[in-house]
C-alpha cells in the first residue's frame, strides 16, 4: 500500500506540476520518498539507470535534431509541399497530412510528430481560412497518427527504446517485426479517422493562398544536410546495432554534427540563423530526471506486488493460446497506460513478461504486444502519455482548445480498432519472421 500511495501521489504531481516543478523534479521527489521509506534501495538506482539511460539520452538527441530542423524550416517546407499536393481538396489533403505525420513519427519519434507538425499544419489551415471543425479534424489527426505510427523503429517512441533495451532486441530484428505491424496501424488509423471526420474535411481551399515551400526554409545549410544526415543515421542504427554500440551514442553524434552545421562552428558562428542556445534550452532535459525518478517509483511498486500479479495474469493468458496472449497483453497494458501513463506501464509490462513462465514464442509476442499497447493505449485518455498533455497545452496556446471530455470521446472510439488490428497483425506476422 505504501508503494502504491507513493506512485499515485508522484503521478498526480507529474501531471499537475505545481509551481513549475516540472515532470522531472516531481518524479525525482517521489523516488526520494521511495528511497527514504525503503520501498526501493540504493542498489535499485543503478539497476534502473542501467535500464533507462540509453533510451532517455537517445530521446533527448532526437528532439534536439527535430528542433534544429524545425528552426531551419524543414517541417514547414514539407507541410507546404503536402498542402499543394492536396490540390485544393480537403479530402485529398487529409490522408496526405496523416501520412506525413506517420513518416515524421517513424524517424523523429511520436513527440516530434505531435509537437512540431501540429502547430505548422494548424497555421496553414488558419491561413487557408478553413472552418473550425475542419481545423479540429486535422489537429486531432496529427495528434493520433503521431502515436499510432510510432511502432516501426526502436527510435520511433521512448517506449520502443526502453523495451528493446530491456529485452536486448537488436535494431534490425525489431524493425523486421514491427514495420509491417506499423503499416497496418497507419492504414487502420487513416480509415477510422476518415470515417469519423469525413464530413468535416469535405472542404475546398485556395492553393494559391499558400506561400511557395522554398520560402519556408530559413537555413539552407541545415536543409541541404537534412536528408543525407537522416539517411546515414538510419543506416548507422542497423550497422552499429549488432556491435552493441549504444543508440544514444549514434543519435548523439548525429545531433552534434547537425549542431555544428547549424551553429556554423567552422566559421566561428558567423552566418548562423538557428539559435542553438534556445534549442538546447527547449530540449526535454527534464525527461532524464523523470525517467530515473518515475522508474524507481514503479520498480518499487513492482517489487511490492504489481509484477507478481501482472505476471500471473500473463501466465493465464499464455495458457489460452498465442492469440489470447497477444491481444490480451496488448489491451491489458493499453488500459494500464491510459490510467497510469505509458512510461511506467512499459516497465510494469516488461517486468511481468520477464517473470512469467511462458513459451519462447508467446514471450516474444507478449514483448511486442507490450510495445503496441503502450504506444497506442495512451490515446484512450489525455493522461496516458506526457506527450499528449504537452500537445494539448501547445494547442491551447495556439487558441485551439480540446477538452478532456472531447478528447476521450474521440479516443475511446478510434483507439480500440487500431489497437486490435495492430495486435492481430503482430500475431499473424511474427511467427513468419522467427
Amino acid at each position: 500500500m505504501l508503494a502504491l500511495a507513493i506512485f499515485v501521489v508522484t503521478l498526480i504531481f507529474v501531471i499537475w506540476q505545481p509551481r513549475g516543478l516540472g515532470i522531472g523534479w516531481s518524479a525525482l521527489a517521489g523516488a526520494a520518498v521511495a528511497l527514504a521509506t525503503g520501498v526501493v534501495g540504493w542498489h535499485d538506482v543503478g539497476t534502473v539507470w542501467g535500464l533507462v539511460w540509453d533510451a532517455t539520452f537517445t530521446f533527448v538527441a532526437l528532439i534536439v535534431i527535430s528542433l534544429i530542423l524545425d528552426e531551419a524550416g524543414f517541417f514547414a517546407w514539407a507541410a507546404l509541399h503536402v498542402a499543394r499536393w492536396g490540390g485544393g481538396d480537403g479530402r485529398r489533403l487529409f490522408p496526405l497530412i496523416v501520412l506525413l505525420g506517420a513518416a515524421i513519427a517513424a524517424v523523429f519519434a511520436n513527440d516530434g510528430a505531435a509537437l512540431l507538425l501540429t502547430p505548422i499544419v494548424l497555421a496553414i489551415l488558419l491561413r487557408l481560412n478553413v472552418a473550425p471543425a475542419c481545423a479540429m479534424a486535422f489537429t486531432i489527426a496529427c495528434g493520433f497518427i503521431a502515436d499510432t505510427a510510432s511502432l516501426p523503429l526502436v527510435v520511433s517512441n521512448l517506449v520502443n527504446i526502453v523495451s528493446a533495451q530491456f529485452f536486448e532486441v537488436p535494431f534490425g530484428r525489431y524493425a523486421a517485426v514491427m514495420v509491417p505491424v506499423n503499416l497496418v496501424s497507419v492504414a487502420t488509423t487513416l480509415l477510422v479517422l476518415w470515417v469519423w471526420f469525413r464530413r468535416d474535411i469535405a472542404v475546398r481551399y485556395a492553393v494559391e493562398a499558400l506561400e511557395p515551400p522554398r520560402h519556408a526554409i530559413r537555413d539552407e545549410a541545415v536543409f541541404r544536410a537534412a536528408f543525407p544526415l537522416l539517411g546515414l543515421l538510419l543506416l548507422a542504427y542497423f550497422v552499429t546495432g549488432p556491435l552493441g554500440v549504444p543508440i544514444a551514442a549514434v543519435t548523439g553524434a548525429a545531433a552534434v554534427v547537425l549542431m555544428a552545421i547549424a551553429g556554423r562552428w567552422g566559421r566561428g558562428g558567423r552566418g548562423a540563423t538557428v539559435q542553438l542556445g534556445r534549442v538546447l534550452r527547449e530540449a526535454p532535459w527534464q525527461i532524464v530526471l523523470f525517467s530515473l525518478g518515475m522508474y524507481l517509483v514503479v520498480y518499487g511498486l513492482g517489487h511490492a506486488w504489481l509484477t507478481r500479479e501482472a505476471s500471473a495474469v500473463l501466465t493465464w493468458l499464455a495458457a489460452q493460446g498465442t492469440f489470447a496472449a497477444t491481444v490480451g497483453t496488448g489491451f491489458a497494458v493499453a488500459v494500464l497506460a491510459s490510467v497510469m501513463n505509458n512510461m511506467p506501464a512499459t516497465l510494469v509490462g516488461a517486468l511481468a513478461i520477464d517473470a512469467a513462465p511462458v513459451p519462447a514464442l508467446t514471450r516474444e509476442l507478449m514483448l511486442y504486444a507490450n510495445v503496441v499497447g503502450n504506444d497506442l493505449g495512451p490515446k484512450f485518455t489525455p493522461i496516458g502519455s506526457l506527450a499528449t498533455l504537452l500537445w494539448l497545452h501547445v494547442l491551447a496556446g495556439k487558441g485551439q482548445r480540446i477538452g478532456w471530455g472531447e478528447y476521450m470521446k474521440v479516443g475511446l472510439v478510434l483507439t480500440p480498432p487500431v489497437l486490435l488490428a495492430s495486435l492481430v497483425a503482430l500475431w499473424l506476422w511474427l511467427p513468419w519472421v522467427r
